[in-house]
């Protein structure tokens, strides 16, 4: 067995050897997917050198690779001087605050990468406080993955402090992150100055009403947001009721995810209200909400006059025989809806 196992390794070496060696002596191809090919720091080393000088990749994946802080430098100091890589996907590595410190740097410097995927390592506030300085001066970058990291308030609220001032970011990935109301009231002020983030998600932290609350007030004046990812936190009826008065002006947002939010029979009856004229939303999750008979007749009858919503998603609530009735009773007359 052990002789077994000592020969799959030394095949995933000289695999990971000859694939970081292969661009030195042919043309390489425009993308590189390497994940899960334990590279590990030393191959990552390898390949940094190849990153320097290649003038053909544009996307390199090297998810769950078990790299760390040392192959997170090396990458990040080749991406100073490459400039043809538009695409770097780190996730489910073992990257901490110093690896991100580097590849803070480089943000500062490259001028062709547009898309990181940091998602699954081990950053935290210190980092993600780099990270956020980058993207300060920063005007390439458009998608930043940073799921399921350690930011927490302080990097939520280093991240608000770039947003005011970045102009060129798309979507921001921050679910899984521990972050709570004070973090997002930070970025709910941030969204009343950015001016060109369209998809945030900020699934599974923390969040609650009193977050929730300053996050709606933003969306009554910014006109950029289309999708906002809000499932696994802990909105509730206060929650519900501000996005319901937010949803009433705001003239962008298209797509909301609220799923597993306990916002009950009183937060649907408010949203319903506002869905009964909203006419951009087209998409609304509300499963696992506890929504009950008495909710899901107050949505019947706010789709017998909204034209817009096309999916609405309300499984694995406590809807009952009821509610099921009057929700088919709507399918009759709402010609939009395609989901439900």
């Amino acid at each position: 067995m052990q002789y077994h196992t000592a020969m799959s390794q030394r095949f995933r070496d000289h695999r990971a050897q000859a694939l970081a060696e292969t661009p030195k002596t042919i043309p390489t191809p425009t993308t590189l997917d390497l994940r899960g090919n334990s590279i590990r720091d030393y191959y990552a080393l390898a390949l940094a050198e190849v990153v320097k000088t290649n003038s053909t990749l544009i996307t390199l994946v090297l998810q769950k690779n078990n790299i760390g802080d040392t192959g997170a430098q090396a990458l990040a100091k080749a991406l100073k001087t490459n400039s043809t890589l538009t695409t770097l996907v780190l996730q489910n590595n073992s990257i901490g605050d110093d690896g991100s410190l580097e590849l803070a740097e480089a943000l500062k410097i490259n001028s062709t990468l547009t898309t990181l995927n940091l998602a699954a390592n081990l950053i935290g506030s210190k980092g993600t406080l780099a990270l956020a300085e980058a993207l300060k001066t920063n005007s390439t970058l458009t998608i930043l993955d940073l799921q399921g990291n350690l930011i927490r308030d302080d990097g939520g609220q280093a991240l608000a402090e770039a947003l005011k001032i970045n102009s060129t970011m798309i979507t921001l990935d921050l679910q899984r992150n521990k972050i709570r109301d004070n973090g997002l009231k930070s970025l709910s002020e941030a969204l009343k100055f950015n001016s060109t983030l369209t998809t945030l998600n900020l699934a599974v932290n923390s969040i609650g009403d009193k977050g929730a609350q300053a996050l709606f007030k933003a969306l009554k004046t910014n006109l950029t947001l289309t999708t906002l990812d809000l499932a696994g936190n802990w909105i509730r009826y206060n929650g519900a009721l501000a996005l319901a008065e937010a949803l009433e002006t705001n003239p962008t947002l298209t797509t909301l995810n609220l799923r597993d939010n306990p916002i009950g029979d009183k937060g649907a009856l408010a949203l319903a209200e506002v869905v009964k004229t909203n006419s951009t939303l087209t998409t609304l999750n509300l499963a696992a909400n506890l929504i009950g008979s008495m909710g899901a007749l107050a949505l019947m009858e706010a789709l017998q006059t909204n034209l817009t919503l096309a999916n609405l998603d309300l499984t694995s609530n406590e809807i009952g025989d009821n509610g099921a009735q009057s929700l088919n009773q709507a399918l009759k007359t709402n010609s939009t809806l395609n989901t439900l």
